[in-house]
């Protein structure tokens, strides 16, 4: 049967109340994924439902094993929270269900605003409102869109509200992190299970916050030479490996990712660390990885004294649409079988601002409105199409290589055969042979490449470099961007003494011994790609037929050594190295060769060649030969295709597609998209936090559009020639509703008209 991989990266979209409409779709995303699982671990637990069914008749019928695996996120403000909890139910095996009540329960306004400031005032009036609601622009506005049953709820929650100090923020800071931090209790409470991704795929998490006072970043000029400008933006990155213990981040990393990038500036104070410090006390909860995380994450900061002073906000002001990191996380992605990658996006009111201050857009904006606008909302609703630009240049680029290397592929194997001689007839490979075969491919690939293996070399050296400089700066203390370029400087001086940049040290025969041994000692990226590129193969020839073995084994090998390099740091750094690693500045060889040490790459090349060699004498001769000739041929690939992706590499090597989900995309019950299904869009995007009806009706709404839109990109995955009919398709959707209605019916008990509704809507 034909494998496939499902892979999304998500990226949530700010919303504020419409916080709760992104927890219905994060809830289908994760069931998806839930269902994918427990299918393949022939599982019929009940959280598979209509996902597994759908998967199982894909299975079935178009003869695809299609697996779906949530492995890239990212978020800003409300997505941001939704991206955080997401993030650890996959890593954990959590569910997200306690999350539900939650949210119903807790994103009220009458616990989120601040004790302090809620009290009530008897000379409060209308131009004490915050911020949000200072400029409203129709007095009517409960009376028009609160259906009757509800207004006295929102009508006594909004003068409560109104009743607020004179331009302080009405919600408590305070209230919030511990609002995040039971969520994170009630996650954990639940038993464990799993998590939603096999071992050695990554997870990343990305959250954008916003550095009020910003911190100084050198800028190189021709002059003067350097310039200090102050920067705001801060990317929030968590990272779990895949190893056999999956760990994305201590649980009050992630409630300071939440907290942070949820700062609505007139709604919710400023976030300080400090802030998450006394929650925590009162909660008698330790925080072991404090103060490596603070100086870690929050760039400019030499200590954790200059970090507890950092004054964060919203992570929507500057970035909303936090595309980038997850673009840039593409380049090592580990892949074992055809991918199709989906960068997907939650937007939950496209073409709408995140607060409105003017009647239209034929009314020419007051003063207020054009200040306000221009310092918050035009930055955060800038459209997206240099990242859709960026992705789609990506994509071309793969296809371009994906040619090159069937185009190629006759030519090298026939190469490698000449390069190697009559020993590779004997087709019985011992460690030794492989290596010998190996030094002699990439000779013979250097030959073939001729004047352009030069350009490559020194790519290479480029690549190589820019990860030294990378990683020396992460475990020598700072992270900052100036000292990342001074310990570059460093290191890049110190090799081009030893002379690898010089013309000599690469010509069309190949590299000099000495730069060999710089490679040996530092070249992971092609190690790697190496072992990526034959695993790929390898699925494919299975697919295809074209190699009957038991291939098992060698899969398993090469996963294995994939995450013995990944992991070439182990988890101990002694006293010495970080003493190199700290001077790298005055002394790079000395932290070269720390680093070398540390990461103790020719052993691992060896034991590499042996546990190859080892699996690959159970297979047939022509099986073994094929997948010898994939190994050996690499460096021949890798000449032609690392200048077409500039260095970087992209081992996923399938284009990738986007798609959004909104309430303008999923369409299937009702057309009028964020206007026609939402609530928490009244009150400039805070409507939900008035009224749990709201609440409920845009977590039911978020569930079905969730649904509807994951059932159009699972089954856009299928070849043309397999698609479902549209008939088919709309039955498995009343399904997924009717399943969702069911589900949701006894626990949503203040819109039973909304459920009358969409029952007679669905059919």
């Amino acid at each position: 049967m034909r494998e496939k991989e499902l892979r999304i990266a998500l990226v949530c979209y700010g919303g504020i109340s419409l916080a709760v409409y992104m927890h219905g779709i994060t809830k289908e995303i994760w069931r998806l994924a839930k269902a994918s699982q427990l299918l393949h671990a022939d599982d019929e637990a009940p959280e598979g439902g209509t996902y597994r069914d759908l998967l199982r008749a894909i299975r079935e019928r178009c003869d695809l094993d299609l697996r779906v695996y949530v492995d890239i996120l990212a978020g800003a403000s409300a997505g941001g929270i939704n991206a955080v909890f997401l993030a650890h139910a996959i890593a954990q095996g959590r569910s997200v269900e306690p999350l539900t009540d939650l949210w119903l329960t807790s994103a009220d306004v009458d616990k989120l605003l601040d004790p302090q400031v809620g009290r009530v005032s008897r000379f409060a009036k209308s131009a004490a409102v915050p911020i949000a609601w200072a400029f409203s622009k129709r007095a009517g506005t409960i009376d028009e869109t609160v259906e009757s049953d509800h207004r006295a709820e929102v009508r006594t929650k909004l003068a409560n509200f109104v009743r607020s100090k004179w331009f302080a923020p009405p919600f408590g800071g305070p209230n919030f992190t511990n609002l995040i931090l039971d969520a994170f209790d009630a996650m954990d409470r639940q038993p464990g299970g799993a998590p939603l991704l096999p071992e050695a795929q990554p997870l990343d998490l990305y959250v954008t916050v916003t550095d009020f006072r910003g911190y100084p970043e050198a800028l190189k000029l021709n002059s003067p030479p350097e310039v200090i400008e102050r920067e705001h933006r801060i990317t929030l990155s968590f990272l779990d490996s895949g190893g056999p213990r999956r760990h994305l981040a201590d649980p009050a990393e992630l409630v300071f990712a939440a907290r942070a990038t949820a700062s609505f500036p007139g709604a919710f104070p400023p976030f300080t660390v400090r802030e998450l410090d006394a929650e925590l006390a009162k909660r008698r909860r330790l925080w072991p990885g404090r103060a490596d995380f603070l100086v870690r994450a929050l760039p400019g900061r030499d200590s954790v004294e200059e970090a507890e002073s950092t004054v964060l906000i919203d992570g929507s002001v500057l970035a909303n649409a936090p595309f980038r990191p997850c673009i840039e996380a593409l380049a090592k992605r580990p892949a074992w079988r055809e991918v199709d990658r989906r960068f997907v996006y939650i937007d939950p009111k496209p073409g709408q601002r995140s607060v409105s201050l003017a009647s239209g857009d034929s009314e020419a904006p007051g003063f207020f409105a054009t200040i306000l606008g221009a310092l918050s909302d035009i930055p955060r609703e800038q459209p997206i199409r240099d990242n859709l630009e960026t992705i789609e240049q990506m994509s071309a680029s793969i296809r371009r290589m994906r040619r090159i290397v069937r185009t190629m592929q006759p030519e090298v194997e026939a190469a490698i055969e000449r390069a190697i001689g009559s020993t590779f007839f004997l087709m019985r490979p011992t460690p030794s042979r492989l290596a010998t075969w190996r030094a002699r491919a990439n000779e013979a690939a250097a030959r073939a490449a001729g004047y352009a293996y030069a350009a490559y070399a020194h790519l290479k050296i480029a690549t190589v470099m820019e990860d030294m400089a990378a990683v020396i700066t992460r475990l020598g203390g700072s992270n900052d961007r100036a000292r990342r370029e001074r310990v570059r400087q460093a290191l890049w001086t110190h090799v081009r003494a030893q002379g690898f940049t010089n013309p000599d040290s690469v010509t069309a025969k190949g590299a000099s011994e000495a730069l060999i041994l710089f490679l040996r000692d530092f070249d992971i990226g092609f190690r790697t790609r190496r072992l990526r590129f034959v695993a790929k193969r390898l699925t494919r020839m299975i697919e295809s037929g074209a190699i009957a073995g038991d291939c098992e084994p060698i899969r398993l090998t090469l996963n294995d050594m994939l995450e013995r390099y990944h992991r070439r740091e182990g988890d101990h750094l002694d006293a010495a190295a970080r003493r190199a690693f700290a001077a790298v500045e005055s002394e790079p060889a000395a932290a070269m060769a720390a680093l070398a040490k540390l990461w103790n790459l020719r052993p691992l090349d060896e034991e590499t060649d042996a546990r190859l060699t080892e699996a690959l004498s159970d297979l047939p001769k022509p099986d073994r030969r094929a997948l010898v000739l994939l190994y050996l041929g690499y460096p021949f690939y890798d000449v032609a295709t690392l200048p077409l992706l500039q260095g970087q590499g992209m081992d996923e090597f399938d284009p990738i597609k986007v798609d959004r989900i909104s309430p303008d995309d999923a369409v299937a019950i009702r057309a009028g998209g964020t206007t026609a299904t939402l609530k928490g869009i009244q009150f400039n995007s805070f409507g939900a936090f008035f009224s749990r009806a709201y609440r409920e009706n845009d977590y039911l709404w978020g569930r079905l559009h969730g649904a509807d839109r994951l059932i159009d990109i699972v089954l856009s995955t299928l070849p043309a020639d397999k698609r479902f009919t549209d008939e088919e398709v709309a039955a498995i959707k009343r399904d997924a509703f009717r399943a969702i209605l069911a589900e949701e019916k006894p626990r949503l008990s203040t819109i039973g008209t909304l459920f009358d509704e969409l029952e007679r809507e669905i059919g």
